[in-house]
């Protein structure tokens, strides 16, 4: 187990990406949380595409220390709720190891998301409110929960995506804001951007609810009639959340203490 002067180590789960500019964005974005939480061992792991992966990085933690697993995704897809489970059970009784909620829905991030907007030409005010209209654009998955507007009972955040948008849009002033993905799950960013056209709204921006750039983000991007607004990257607000997940996911598993792996 970690030392009492030790925390466990908090590993961020990015996906993996061909694009170059990923690790690069990930790397920043952790020393951000560096510099926010000073002696906190901080780590990262890939799901796919990159090294380190998730295996390797767990693999290299020494033996009987704590881990946190923080999924630098936005919502319960496969990979949050099996994959990286599977990872953490894989990693016992070597290393104890927590799977931390992923990211969103949060305020932090409807925070980061406005900001993106705002940096990509975004301007709040009344003419903006009457004509403007956002697609949020996110990976998208099969399962279920990922996109779904209430989650089943249980220690999960409830929302999915569209509460996501939901948040953002009330960030926004009212402005009309779509949950649309990449991939895998409707509608798609160009389904919602005509859906958005119907409704009467003229300038569209797609808001990139993405860690870092890959295909997805640069697809979604593309499909922007107005503006698209960056991947999030090293944004304060995404730091900050970073660690609000590692110190919930410790926060339950003193009040509970469930498995070693199971996620929380």
């Amino acid at each position: 187990m970690s030392s009492p002067h030790r925390p466990p180590t908090l590993i961020a789960v990015a996906h993996g990406s061909r694009d170059p500019r990923a690790l690069p964005t990930v790397t920043a974005l952790l020393d951000r949380v560096r510099a926010l939480r000073p002696g906190l061992p901080v780590r990262l792991g890939h799901i796919e595409l990159n090294a380190p992966l998730l295996p390797d990085t767990l693999d290299a933690l020494p033996a009987g220390g704590d881990a946190v697993l923080v999924p630098l995704l936005f919502g319960r897809g496969h990979h949050v709720k099996h994959d990286l489970p599977r990872a953490a059970a894989a990693a016992a009784p070597r290393t104890r190891v927590r799977v931390a909620d992923p990211l969103g829905p949060h305020p932090l991030l409807a925070e980061a998301l406005h900001d993106r907007l705002v940096e990509a030409g975004w301007r709040d005010g009344p003419a903006t409110r009457r004509h403007a209209g956002v697609v949020l654009a996110a990976a998208g998955s099969r399962d279920p929960d990922y996109g779904a507007a209430h989650l089943p009972g249980g220690p999960g955040p409830t929302g999915g995506i569209p509460a996501l948008a939901a948040l953002l849009g009330e960030r926004l002033g009212g402005v009309p804001v779509v949950a649309a993905y990449a991939s895998a799950a409707a509608p798609t960013v160009p389904e919602a951007v005509r859906a958005l056209t119907a409704r009467g709204r003229t300038r569209i921006a797609v808001a990139s609810c993405f860690t870092a750039p890959g295909l997805f983000a640069t697809r979604s991007a593309a499909a922007a009639p107005w503006l698209a607004s960056a991947p999030l990257g090293p944004h304060p607000a995404l730091a900050r959340l970073v660690l609000h997940r590692y110190d919930r996911a410790l926060a339950r598993r003193a009040e509970s203490a469930p498995p070693a792996y199971a996620s929380v």
